[in-house]
């Protein structure tokens, strides 16, 4: 699979890279006045922006002005020999730019195109600007996010550019299976605001079937208690007792707090959940007593869902983390040995490989310009046209 990355930032790179990681041939073309924005973000190694470099493994790159002729007439070249074509431009510019669905579909109709954008192609909203924090505002997440009687809480990872990253996966990959059984190429139109949307399963249900609106609970379960995070008498863990069995085992063998089970309030999970706070005050005044380590150590033999809260230095650290090969490294041209994170899908046959640290600016430009017929002479009036833009080492 061939794939054109014409995106930046975050949502459409981190997309690109897993197609990348899968063994597609992405190759992420740039813009001329300094490529991708992230490029200008810290921190830096050797001039290099780390988070560009984290969301940009496995792809070439080409760095090339569209508004040039010359430049747009080589993009269209790349497009017919492409399968797949991914932008997150705001909507309406690829058609000033000449290189809108449409116009690349009559050079190869079985094109797969994805435009990935904060608020969609269509909508009363189309035309705003959309960055991750307002589709986070927009959808709800940050009214149900934070302590119960605190302000709204952004999200601690850009959660709607990463729900739009998945999205846009899962839509290209049946798009291409519905492209290996006709031939057909198509348009997929997917918004970081539908994305995050989409995942308030739970939420939807207690809206839809009760009229419930979510709210912010801390670390809370909206339906199950104990579920949720505890302070103990060093810190605090994470227990999840949700179920009836699984709290009389937390009753009986963790807090020694047989009495718990003849109390009415907490009779069910139900119950327990309408007394959700008096609850967390009766479990922390017995986990207050002693450490993490302890509680931690008599949940795991007592079978329930327990953990750590962890900071992302403790994350990185853990031994199940380096077990699971979430931490890897490979060789950069410039920034030199980097630690990147892992592939979380494990394919018995097929699995993830770094194959290519990010591409420096304009880095492949001549081999993929060579690819599609371009003899060096050709190439080098270009360059001397600042139609490309390379980088070298």
């Amino acid at each position: 699979m061939r794939v054109i990355d014409l995106t930046q930032v975050l949502a459409g790179p981190y997309c690109t890279m897993v197609l990348g990681d899968m063994g597609a041939d992405v190759i992420k073309v740039e813009k001329a006045a300094g490529g991708d924005d992230t490029r200008k973000m810290g921190p830096y190694i050797n001039e290099e922006s780390y988070m560009y470099m984290m969301v940009n493994r496995n792809k070439r790159g080409m760095c090339l002005d569209l508004k040039a002729p010359e430049g747009l007439e080589a993009f269209k070249q790349l497009v017919k020999t492409a399968d797949v074509l991914i932008e997150n431009y705001r909507p309406g510019v690829t058609k000033k730019l000449g290189i809108d669905y449409d116009t690349l579909k009559a050079l190869n109709p079985g094109l797969i195109y994805c435009s990935i954008s904060g608020y969609g192609q269509t909508g009363p909203y189309s035309q705003k600007g959309g960055y991750d924090i307002m589709a986070q505002g927009l959808t709800g997440f940050m009214d149900m996010t934070g302590e119960k009687n605190g302000k709204p809480v952004k999200m601690g990872i850009a959660i709607n550019d990463i729900a739009a990253a998945q999205t846009a996966i899962q839509s290209i990959m049946a798009s291409y299976i519905h492209r290996l059984k006709t031939g057909e190429g198509q348009y997929i139109d997917v918004s970081l605001v539908d994305s995050g949307l989409a995942w308030t399963v739970w939420e939807a249900a207690a809206y839809f079937g009760k009229g419930e609106v979510a709210t912010r609970n801390g670390t809370a379960h909206r339906v199950s208690a104990p579920y949720q995070g505890y302070r103990t008498k060093d810190g605090s863990i994470l227990i999840g007792a949700g179920n009836q069995k699984l709290w009389e085992k937390f009753c009986l063998e963790v807090a020694n707090k047989p009495e718990w089970l003849e109390e009415a309030r907490y009779e069910t999970n139900s119950k327990r959940n309408d007394h959700v706070e008096e609850l967390e005050n009766d479990i922390e005044q017995v986990l207050t007593q002693e450490t993490s380590e302890h509680w931690l150590r008599l949940l795991e033999q007592s079978g329930i869902p327990c953990g750590p809260i962890y900071s992302y230095d403790q994350t990185l650290a853990d031994p199940h983390i380096e077990a699971r090969e979430m931490v890897q490294q490979l060789e950069h041209p410039v920034a030199g040995t980097l630690k990147t994170l892992g592939f979380p899908a494990k394919f018995s046959e097929t699995p993830g490989q770094l194959r290519k640290a990010a591409p420096l600016l304009g880095q492949h430009n001549e081999e993929l310009l060579a690819e599609l017929g371009y003899t060096p002479d050709q190439v080098s009036k270009l360059q001397q046209k600042n139609v490309f833009l390379t980088r070298t080492v």
